[in-house]
């Protein structure tokens, strides 16, 4: 965008950011909502949760300002708030829930972010801001270079960097970041942190966008359906092609690895265990921002799947009303033909003329075929041997999906997510393989996270078996008194909370 005048001059009068920054107001929005939304990272909220804060920050600024500097209720400057002609908050009812939820939106973020930059600084880090400029530049130089041969000759300067390093090590040269240069990297890093949360929040308004585009469309339209689909399917095509969208989903991909997460949940606890970091005093809520992550990644996750289930209410609704109009249709002709049934209408109803001669060649005429006469033979019954076990007949397995849903969502509670392995170690087989492809029915249900990297065994008892185990199938595994312990190996299932 240009900053000219009459850019600025509409961006001063459309922009609700801007709009915040020039209201009367301003320090009572921006401060409530900072320590409401941002500060906990505080998502969708009741209207009743969010009134009461706000009337208690309300009272507490009556005690100071007096009852006229805010003589409006909570609910009534809630409301306002979301007004269009504000739009710092957005408005809007949760699914089987019918008391409104507020949330922040992200031009109202953007203008409270900039307001905390404004603050003054104790400490301002250049240094870890430069390396890492430095490498992003190496990182697009070296990715974007088609010669093999320098690709091979930077990593081959990489790996000489490295073993000169080791090489000082083992000589008893360490090299250590002193405290300037770990309160500079940790100060970048919570500070990219924070800005990858408000990233999120506009991922999840522009995905919404299009889910309320998708909702006018279908409640105007009155074409044929294959060109709304098309239309549809071509702007949620267009987002998850776009830079931004396949940027999230990378993120999102590299965020849902367990092994990504217990790597960064390590890399915090050791460096805000540093005694430069804790003369800092970081927010305690630094120690679980990935989880952070998550959730507000799940936020716009559900946005996409709602824009999935109304494409499925629209075709539903779609096929209800053909039949409906087909089956009036069929009443019609009935009730005319019933009105005319005693009093047919005389002479022809309707005529329709050949268009064309209607030949029958002599040769095209099939030969005859006698009928085939099956032989039956009358055989006499004997009576035969009842020493058979016929249970077998009557056995069934049932599968309980209820008490395997429960048993996930129990594992789930003191944890973000669990593995398909994890869970069947805690509660083995009851059914053997019928329970495995009941787990693997959940999972498909329950959206979990497919590793196609890693690949679990997961093992279980044949109740039935005999015969003895074939050494050929892995690792030995003792048997049971009841059967032969059996396996299979799968890609690494995650559930997630």
């Amino acid at each position: 965008m240009d900053l000219d005048f009459d850019s600025l001059e509409r961006l001063r009068e459309s922009n609700p950011a801007w709009r915040l920054l020039r209201s009367k107001n301003a320090p009572l929005v921006a401060g409530f909502l900072y320590r409401f939304f941002l500060e906990p990272n505080r998502r969708a909220t009741p209207q009743g949760d969010l009134a009461e804060a706000l009337e208690d920050e309300l009272f507490d600024l009556r005690e100071r300002k007096g009852v006229e500097a805010f003589p409006r209720s909570a609910v009534e400057y809630l409301n306002d708030w979301a007004d269009p002609e504000h739009a710092w908050l957005r408005k809007y009812y949760t699914k089987d829930s019918d008391e409104p939820h507020f949330d922040l939106t992200p031009a109202a973020e953007k203008a409270i972010r900039w307001l905390d930059s404004l603050a003054r600084r104790s400490f301002v880090g250049t240094e870890s801001r430069l390396r890492t400029l430095i490498e992003l530049l190496r990182q697009i130089r070296e990715g974007a270079d088609e010669d093999p041969e320098a690709r091979i000759a930077e990593l081959e300067r990489q790996c000489a960097g490295i073993e000169a390093e080791i090489e000082s090590i083992r000589a008893g040269e360490l090299t250590l970041l002193d405290d300037t240069a770990v309160k500079d990297r940790f100060q970048q890093f919570t500070q990219m942190a924070r800005e990858l949360l408000g990233d999120f929040r506009e991922v999840e308004h522009n995905f919404r966008m299009l889910d309320r585009s998708v909702r006018e469309r279908i409640a105007l339209w009155d074409g044929p359906r294959a060109a709304l689909l098309d239309d549809v399917v071509e702007r949620r095509g267009a987002i998850a092609e776009s830079d931004q969208g396949r940027s999230f989903n990378a993120f999102w991909d590299f965020l849902m690895s367990q092994e990504r997460q217990e790597e960064l949940t390590g890399l915090l606890d050791t460096v805000l265990a540093l005694p430069a970091v804790e003369e800092m005093s970081p927010d305690a809520r630094t120690r679980r921002v990935h989880y952070d992550w998550l959730e507000a990644g799940e936020q716009a996750q559900a946005t996409v799947r709602r824009l999935s289930q109304q494409l499925r209410r629209f075709l539903d609704d779609q096929a209800w009303l053909e039949n409906r109009r087909i089956m009036e249709i069929l009443r019609n002709i009935e009730a005319n033909a019933l009105a005319v049934r005693d009093q047919p209408p005389k002479g022809s109803v309707t005529e329709v003329s050949a268009t064309a001669a209607h030949i029958v060649l002599p040769m095209e005429r099939p030969l005859y075929t006698p009928p085939f006469s099956p032989s039956i033979s009358t055989l006499e019954l004997e009576s035969g041997e009842d020493d058979l076990d016929t249970s077998a007949l009557y056995a069934e397995t049932l599968v309980d999906m209820a008490r395997l849903e429960a048993h996930i969502r129990h594992a789930l509670q003191d944890r973000s997510q669990v593995t398909l392995r994890e869970l069947c170690e805690a509660r083995p087989f009851e059914h053997g393989m019928a329970e495995l492809v009941a787990y693997l029915q959940l999972a498909d249900r329950l959206k979990a996270h497919v590793d196609e990297e890693i690949e679990e065994w997961i093992w279980w008892t044949r109740l039935d078996a005999r015969a003895p185990r074939d050494p050929s199938d892995g690792p030995e595994r003792e048997s049971s008194p009841e059967g032969t312990m059996k396996r299979t190996r799968l890609p690494r299932i995650i559930f997630a909370r």
